[in-house]
């Protein structure tokens, strides 16, 4: 009688991923092979090579390599473009000594392509080593890197591991770079690459097809000029930049030697960091790049420097204006700024320091580099050629060197954090009226200030005794009501809140797991010190969260505040939040009984703020990163750092400051401040739609006159084709009457006009039964057609507008 277990296990290899069982080999000699259903097995059991069959891929297999403990990780594919059609593969070393994979007609399908001397042919061993590298050497003892004839670290595919460089070898001319798998079953090629740029300075950059989409900046002697995430004392990670007449490569390694570690480019166009650290047998994602706005290449245009830590995320340098005031005000700042006056090099020009910055892109024809010219020379140069718009130094170790200069357009450019303790920056020519207005609003900034500080002393004593005395009355107001934590329980809960414990990173700062001393696991929220939330967001979302109850709610278990830290404590979601199960690899994971049941979820939630609360809360900020989820997918809504609260008989407030995430926000809140419940019924629309579609409604781009997942669906929906849109992972599990009416509820509450959008409580009753009528959904707002079709005073505005992307987790 076959057991449980085994039926299990045959289950497993059916449905999933057929990989073979290791043998207890590493090496493998001339004349020796291994086929399906044998593998190798690196010496300390880390990885193992052999054939594997994609999930829901029966036609097709690879020779790949995987992590021996997670054999549905694959690190490594051999035969990405070239399959083995059946399941009859043989993987052995030729009479050439080459390795080579034939098929079962013995024909070649895949070679390891070196040439040997004949001498060497009949030698070659083969080798799996415990840092995933597959190497072809001519001994079957001691492994050295010099003995390497071929090696597949030269080969990356979509995961970068410890060693494996991104860079080009001079010696044979390899262009060394990561390429996403096409999908999640298929493992050839994709379009995104992430590999080493050759133009003038080398930087790395992430393309999707030719189309740039991120680049790191270029080596400044102690970072990538972008890399701000690049500490030298990094505890886990040390970055290595190579640039010799060998090699130009990029890699890192681990410190820690309990650590393991891959960065994946996934399907979507995303590097993700996982790592496994200590004792702890799950990966975790610690950072994603593109990670922020300012993240996406020219996010604001010629000469616009890009802030992710401002509410206007996009400025112009001073002595700059919008090129485009119509398009800023509707938040398209691609367009970028022109200079306020013109330059003059007769009656002389000067020079503005811009620090922290990631430095502008080095396009062709319109930079000048030279290693050995000192600042000052630098300056010189810059200043007798009137073409030249600015420069900086190349070099930034010790006292710097070398020389860069910018000619035309500066494109690219973002704060980044000084976190290597060197300064980055640049200096950029402007008019010498300008300048000279810039001094005098100086002088008039520092009289003020002195004339200001003799009048703050005399307040400071007063200050700092009412300071204690305040501080201790705003922990223990009445209307919060929930445990205060010491910082020093939170910090050993979260290992000292070390990087290894990030679970998240939101526009106010990380979120850590933790687990306290009781064995509770935590998830804490730490507020950035320069990010946008203050006291005042803190306090307001400990405030509304303490008193909303509701299942579909996050619940928050305490807070602390103590010096400069601001920590919110809540449940731990195990699944993190919804964003990561949409819009990413796993998405082939959540089934359409899960997002429907989701959806529902998230607008039970929304009708107990807007109604079924003491309170009327109105969120502003709905999205996918923001919805959380529990062990059983139980959707939970969090981050209520800009939420408002409501009066019995209120139904709309006013605002002169928008904040939320664009993309999510509906038309009247972001032309006039105006907002209400059917705010955030019309962020419901947007979700709801990308729950369907497994896509972002702000990356979405179909064609260039209509770029939005809400344009394109509402034209499918007209057109009578609406199932087209829904994500192709939920063919096998969907059910067409339940997607087609929430393709169509989800085209009801992103309207233009607030009063034609249904409440939430008529949301969850035509989501619920199906026999209630759905009316016929008018024109969704911001629809491209729809701007170009009527006025412009429609997009006037007198508001200030904001649009930060707050993601909570």
């Amino acid at each position: 009688m076959v057991s449980a277990f085994s039926l299990l296990l045959i289950l497993f290899n059916l449905v999933f991923i057929d990989y073979c069982r290791g043998v207890d080999r590493n090496q493998l000699s001339f004349n020796e092979s291994i086929s399906k259903g044998e593998s190798l097995v690196s010496l300390n059991q880390r990885f193992e090579l052999g054939f594997f069959s994609p999930a829901s891929t029966t036609n097709k297999s690879y020779l790949g390599i995987w992590y021996k403990s997670y054999p549905d990780i694959v690190a490594w594919v051999a035969n990405r473009e070239s399959p083995l059609l059946d399941s009859n593969g043989t993987l052995t070393i030729f009479r050439d000594g080459n390795l080579v994979l034939l098929n079962s007609s013995n024909s070649i399908i895949w070679s390891s392509n070196v040439s040997l001397p004949f001498q060497l042919q009949g030698s070659s061993v083969l080798h799996l080593l415990d840092s995933g590298n597959l190497v072809l050497t001519q001994n079957r003892g001691s492994v050295t890197e010099e003995s390497y004839t071929w090696q597949s670290f030269d080969y990356p595919g979509d995961t970068l591991l410890p060693g494996m460089k991104i860079g080009w070898d001079w010696t044979t001319g390899k262009a060394r770079k990561l390429t996403s798998w096409v999908d999640t079953t298929d493992p050839s090629p994709g379009i995104f690459v992430y590999g080493m740029d050759l133009l003038g300075l080398p930087q790395v950059v992430l393309r999707e097809g030719s189309k740039k989409k991120y680049r790191t900046g270029v080596w400044n002697g102690i970072r990538l000029s972008g890399g701000y995430r690049s500490r030298p004392t990094n505890p886990l990670f040390n970055y290595k930049y190579t640039n010799s007449t060998k090699e130009l490569s990029f890699f890192y390694e681990f410190t820690a030697n309990q650590t393991i570690s891959r960065l994946v480019l996934n399907q979507s166009g995303m590097l993700q960091r996982y790592a496994i650290r200590g004792e702890t047998s799950d990966w975790s994602l610690i950072y994603e790049t593109p990670s922020d706005t300012c993240d996406q290449y020219a996010k604001c245009g010629p000469n616009g420097l890009c802030k992710a830590t401002e509410d206007l995320i996009c400025e112009c340098f001073h002595g700059f204006i919008p090129k485009s005031e119509s398009e800023w005000n509707v938040l398209d700042r691609t367009s970028g700024c022109i200079r306020r006056k013109p330059l003059d090099c007769l009656k002389g020009d000067g020079f503005l320091w811009i620090n922290n910055v990631k430095l502008p892109d080095l396009l062709a024809q319109k930079f000048w580099f030279n290693s050995s010219t000192s600042l000052k020379e630098c300056e010189q140069i810059c200043f007798e050629n009137c073409s030249c718009m600015a420069y900086a130094n190349s070099d930034i170790t010790g006292k710097g060197s070398g020389c860069l200069i910018w000619y035309g357009d500066l494109i690219d450019i973002r704060t980044i954090s000084n976190t290597a303790g060197s300064e980055q920056g640049m200096y950029i020519r402007l008019a010498a009226s300008e300048l000279k207005n810039r001094r005098k609003r100086l002088v008039l900034i520092i009289s003020a200030v002195s004339a200001a500080s003799v009048m703050l002393f005399v307040g400071l004593l007063v200050w700092c005794r009412l300071r204690t005395l305040k501080r201790r009355r705003e922990r223990n107001k009445e209307d919060i009501d929930l445990p205060l934590y010491d910082l020093s329980a939170l910090a050993s809960a979260t290992n000292h809140f070390s990087d290894t414990c990030i679970i998240g990173t939101g526009g106010f700062g990380p979120v850590y797991k933790g687990k306290l001393s009781s064995g509770q696991e935590i998830a804490v929220k730490r507020l950035s010190k320069d990010s946008g939330q203050g006291t005042k967001e803190f306090k307001n979302e400990i405030i509304l969260i303490s008193k909303l109850q509701h299942r579909n709610l996050v619940k928050i278990l305490g807070w602390c505040l103590e010096g400069n830290e601001k920590l919110l404590v809540y449940e731990y979601m195990p699944n993190q939040s919804l964003d990561k199960l949409i819009f990413d690899w796993k998405r082939t994971t959540l089934k359409w009984e899960h997002r429907f049941k989701i959806a529902i979820g998230i607008a039970k939630g929304l009708v107990y703020l807007h109604h079924d609360s003491r309170l009327r809360i109105i969120h502003r900020d709905l999205k996918a990163s923001n919805v959380l989820l529990d062990s059983e997918l139980q959707p939970k809504i969090a981050d209520f750092g800009i939420a408002r609260m409501f009066g019995g008989d209120q139904n709309e407030a006013k605002t002169k400051i928008v904040i939320g995430t664009y993309g999510y926000m509906s038309p009247e809140y972001i032309i006039d401040g105006k907002f209400s419940a059917k705010s955030d019924v019309y962020s419901y629309g947007v979700l709801l739609m990308e729950i369907v579609s497994g896509l972002k409604n702000t990356k979405y781009q179909i064609t260039e006159k209509y770029h939005s997942l809400l344009g394109h669906a509402w034209l499918l929906w007209n057109e009578g084709r609406a199932l087209e849109i829904m994500d192709r992972c939920l063919e096998d599990s969907y059910v067409q009457f339940e997607v087609e009416r929430c393709i169509q509820i989800s085209l009801l509450c992103v309207q233009r006009s607030p009063k034609d959008r249904p409440t939430m409580s008529s949301v969850i009753s035509m989501l619920e039964n199906e026999d209630v009528a759905i009316p016929e959904p008018k024109k969704p707002g911001f629809f491209i057609e729809q701007f170009q079709e009527e006025t412009s005073t429609e997009l006037t505005s007198g508001n200030q507008l904001t649009a930060t992307t707050m993601d909570a987790r």
